[in-house]
């Protein structure tokens, strides 16, 4: 039966030395098409074991509905791997960071109002405990031990940076060993004391993440794990974007250092990413911190990768190659031809609809006396509509909510009067009623919810309430809006009288191929081709192009849909053949 076991310096593979050499990329953001020109590409540049994460939000939409095929198709993916000739570590969560949405926790955990997370809280453990047992009924039958490639098994991710609930811990291995895992557990983080200490187990195999100082980092983890191999984790080669950011680049020449360094301690290594791929949908996550800061990140998870957003290698991809020559003998097979990326031009938008005409075809109006989050009417992503009637007359007076998450347009009597956002909490409004009274509405967007740090519990829409001076407002009209179904709408052509609004074109493509979407003349919201939610788009940048894969598009006609939130100059967008990532 083959093994993979820890030696005293070394992983043991089958009885033999055996060095990781990983890349992360992870099947849900990349479309199933290109799963197999990625993995070529990751095996010939010298890397001999491909690593994922989870997702548990995407395989359980709702309580106890597994999803596990199309993009979802683990068990394909991971058995594509290994006919390429990959190793597989498998990071299930059930939480993963990542930049995505809520770490990949589903946002349905939040309908409990005492849920507490990725700790010994009942609840919470009977959710992990129903996704194990479908996700391990998948994953148990790959691993090596049974014939495929899967070596290695983390449990939870970057513990320590969290929590120190080791009982939490237990649980979690406990009950990958019960449902049948058999190879090589593991814990990945950060190289301080607080997240060695509390990340990980005693008997469970250490690894660290980090970026650059590879014989610091791993001083500290021979504190806590004297003897067996080294291992990086998570090698950090570039960075994530927020929204109002510069796009984060680093040096191939630099990280390539940085990796020479952990080669050269004889260390095992997982390039995070190898290929980072996109924040499709509604799936990007954000991070938070004191103050109040919020930052959502960006569509794009190009990551400034070996491999970009599009697949194709960069200068990074062919210096790393270089290294890894050093220490491994490379294939000597060609890389796969990149694919073709194609330039349509200008196309028009020629019929609209507006969003507040759309509210009874989009969703069901829910009536409660205080405004509800999303997750207490069920909804998970996406925008939520919120109205009120407010008696007059009555004085100019300060418009506050208790809790925007993440970003509210505010109207009164069908005008925009301005946007309340997270990351300004004292900000108000102050509106005037007249005798006839106002209908007040807010439209909520959900950025994404945080995926890292304390702040990790994140309902969105109005969280606490609406006080117009120093009254409470009751009795409102809500309108969920996951928008995953814009089936719907009913388009004219036509100018808008209002926004938020829809946009519908149609354009041709005789051969599909890859290409980048551009909005110059509009402002703020998301797109939609052939039905697929593209991801967000605003003005603020870095983010400038939004990369369409072409198997999203088909011969002949194809549909774009955009919900613009704030107005358009001219309702055109372009496509590209080059990104523009800011």
């Amino acid at each position: 039966m083959p093994t993979i076991e820890i030696g005293q310096n070394e992983f043991l593979l089958d009885g033999k030395p055996f060095r990781i050499l990983a890349g992360a990329m992870h099947y849900f953001r990349v479309h199933p098409e290109y799963w197999k020109d990625r993995l070529l590409k990751m095996r010939a540049m010298g890397l001999n074991t491909l690593e994922t994460y989870v997702a548990w939000n995407l395989h359980e939409p709702q309580p106890g509905e597994f999803q596990f095929t199309g993009w979802l198709d683990l068990e394909r993916y991971i058995e594509m791997a290994s006919e390429l000739g990959l190793y597989v570590i498998v990071r299930p969560g059930p939480y993963i960071c990542s930049e995505w949405e809520f770490g990949g926790l589903p946002a349905w955990l939040l309908k409990d109002p005492g849920m507490r997370l990725r700790c010994l809280y009942q609840p919470y453990l009977d959710a992990v405990d129903r996704y194990f047992d479908a996700v391990f009924q998948k994953l148990v039958p790959l691993q090596i031990t049974r014939g495929g490639p899967v070596i290695a098994f983390q449990v939870e991710n970057e513990y320590g940076s969290y929590g120190n609930d080791q009982k939490y811990l237990k649980y979690l291995e406990v009950g990958m060993r019960n449902r049948g895992v058999d190879v090589l557990l593991l814990t990945s983080d950060g190289p301080s004391d607080e997240m060695l200490q509390y990340g990980t187990l005693p008997h469970l195999f250490k690894t660290v993440n980090f970026g650059s100082r590879a014989s610091e980092a791993f001083k500290k983890l021979r504190e806590y794990q004297p003897d067996g191999p080294l291992m990086c984790t998570e090698f950090w080669n570039g960075w994530f974007d927020h929204w109002g950011e510069r796009h984060h680049t680093r040096p191939a020449h630099d990280a390539a250092q940085a990796l020479e360094e952990i080669l050269e301690q004889g260390a095992s290594v997982s390039l995070y990413m190898f290929h980072g791929g996109t924040n499709f949908g509604f799936m990007n996550g954000a991070n938070a911190a004191p103050g109040p800061r919020y930052q959502a990140t960006v569509t794009s998870y190009d990551y400034d990768a070996p491999l970009d957003e599009a697949g194709r290698p960069t200068p990074k991809y062919h210096a790393f190659r270089e290294v890894l020559g050093k220490f491994t003998d490379l294939p000597l097979e060609d890389l796969p031809e990149d694919a073709p990326a194609m330039a349509l031009g200008e196309v028009e938008l020629t019929q609209v609809v507006e969003l507040e005409h759309s509210l009874e075809a989009l969703s069901g109006e829910v009536q409660s006396a205080v405004p509800e989050t999303m997750e207490a009417l069920g909804q998970n992503y996406g925008f939520i509509f919120y109205r009120t009637q407010v008696s007059g007359p009555r004085e100019d007076a300060p418009l506050r909510v208790l809790g925007v998450h993440d970003r509210a347009q505010v109207f009164l009597d069908d005008e925009e009067i301005g946007i309340l956002e997270r990351e300004s909490p004292g900000k108000t409004l102050s509106i005037t009623i007249p005798p006839q009274g106002s209908t007040l509405e807010f439209l909520v967007e959900n950025m994404g919810r945080v995926n890292y740090g304390p702040e990790l519990a994140d309902p969105k829409g109005i969280i606490g309430g609406v006080l117009l001076g120093q009254q409470y407002l009751f009795n409102w009209s809500m309108f969920p809006l996951p928008l995953d179904d814009l089936s719907g709408l009913r388009f004219e052509t036509r100018r808008p009288v209002r926004w938020p609004a829809f946009f519908r074109g149609v354009f041709s493509v005789e051969r599909p191929a890859d290409t980048y979407l551009a909005l110059p003349h509009w402002n703020k919201g998301v797109v939609w081709i052939n039905g697929f939610n593209l991801g967000r788009y605003w003005k603020r940048g870095p983010q400038k192009t939004l990369y369409l894969p072409g198997p999203l598009l088909k011969p002949g006609e194809n549909e774009i849909i955009v919900l613009e939130l704030h107005g358009v100059r001219k309702p055109v967008v372009e496509f590209r053949d080059e990104a523009d990532l800011g």
